[in-house]
């Protein structure tokens, strides 16, 4: 964790980029930012380890090796439980507020309800985590300053591998607690593949990715209990040559979850990641290529 005054003599995000992008691929990483401020930390109930429960730590880390590829890295450097970028623009609870909301807020949905809106009510375990309401011009000002400039970029990122390759691939990087456990087997999974059951990018780039992990001894599952969120869905369009991919990975291959530290077998996972990647995003343009194109 870093402790920041705020994002407003910082970046609230970063693109690592390479020299030359030499790839289709955009990788990001929502949820692995760590710098805290220090507002939030005062305004919040929870001790400085139960606050990071949902933060998505170290993924940033466990993706560098992408950028020496030949694929830009975006990475979110502010947390996710100040404000989740991985939801729409306005998925509220106005329970969490004094005042009224806008009339366009989403107030209604299941992520809401569960305490897991733009503006999260609750970290893991339901834990909650403000010790009393917000105002509702500070969640605006936190959507407008922070959430539309990192989808801007986001965006921007993407049109212009569009421009470049003809089509461009978004893998969504983030992990899960290691009690996470497949619905339909009961086991806990290694990756969890989330391609929206088939709509956000082709099967050929989720099996590949599949046989790959599995390939290496990891256990895979497809879409369940995460079929990704709101940037897989927003962002893949595979009619259009955008696809996007949701990558979880399991927080118990990694680190230790308690204290919130990297364990030994970091750098073997960061490696074989890499050693996944590298074929993946080698993988043939054919299924990738907007059917327009391909036939030009």
């Amino acid at each position: 964790m870093r402790i920041v005054t705020d994002f407003r003599d910082q970046p609230p995000f970063e693109i690592l980029a390479p020299a030359e992008q030499r790839l289709p691929f955009v990788f990001n990483s929502p949820h692995s930012g760590c710098c805290y401020p220090q507002d939030f930390l005062d305004a919040s109930r929870l001790d400085r380890l139960a606050i990071r429960r949902s933060e998505d730590a170290f993924v940033d880390a466990l993706f560098a090796g992408v950028v020496p590829m030949g694929a830009p890295l975006l990475r979110v450097l502010f947390p996710r439980a100040f404000l989740d970028v991985n939801r729409e623009p306005y998925e509220l609870d106005p329970k969490m507020f004094t005042g009224r909301l806008p009339a366009y807020a989403n107030t209604r949905s299941l992520r809401v309800a569960g305490g897991l809106g733009t503006i999260a009510r609750v970290v893991s375990e339901s834990q909650e985590i403000y010790a009393q309401r917000l105002t509702v011009e500070e969640g605006l000002e936190r959507i407008e300053t922070l959430y539309k400039p990192y989808h801007n970029t986001l965006r921007r990122l993407l049109a212009q591998t569009h421009v470049r390759f003809g089509y461009a691939v978004l893998i969504d990087c983030h992990s899960m607690p290691s009690s996470v456990r497949c619905q339909t087997t009961g086991t806990r999974p290694d990756f969890i593949l989330g391609d929206r059951y088939g709509t956000s990018c082709p099967v050929e780039l989720s099996d590949l990715a599949a046989t790959l992990l599995k390939s290496r001894g990891y256990t895979v599952s497809r879409n369940k209990p995460y079929a990704g969120g709101f940037i897989t869905e927003h962002y893949g369009r595979p009619a259009k040559g955008l696809h996007a991919l949701q990558l979880e990975i399991n927080r118990g291959l990694y680190m230790d979850e308690v204290r919130h530290e990297p364990l030994p077998g970091f750098a073997a996972l960061a490696e074989d990641l890499m050693a996944v990647l590298t074929d993946l995003t080698a993988m043939p343009d054919a299924p990738l290529v907007p059917l327009g194109l391909a036939a030009e």
